[in-house]
């Protein structure tokens, strides 16, 4: 079999037991398996980009040349 991700929601009792549903083409048996636990569960939709820093700026400076010639030496790097 090769390698699949699914991405789920489980459910985890009071004693520790973790079940999660898995689709039905998956072979039963004991399966290799990686687990990460998103440490937000509750925030599904929030929009992570939100979290970074914004820095305003009100335009581009008038005199701002984007000339490779301005911007790099003589060697081209």
């Amino acid at each position: 079999m090769t390698m699949r991700t699914i991405e789920a929601t489980a459910t985890v009792a009071d004693d520790g037991t973790l079940t999660v549903r898995v689709p039905s083409d998956m072979p039963p048996g004991q399966l290799r398996v990686l687990l990460v636990i998103d440490a937000r569960p509750d925030d599904e939709g929030t929009d992570f980009l939100a979290d970074l820093p914004v820095i305003h700026v009100a335009s581009w400076p008038a005199d701002l040349s984007m000339r490779r010639e301005e911007m790099y030496d003589d060697s081209g790097r």
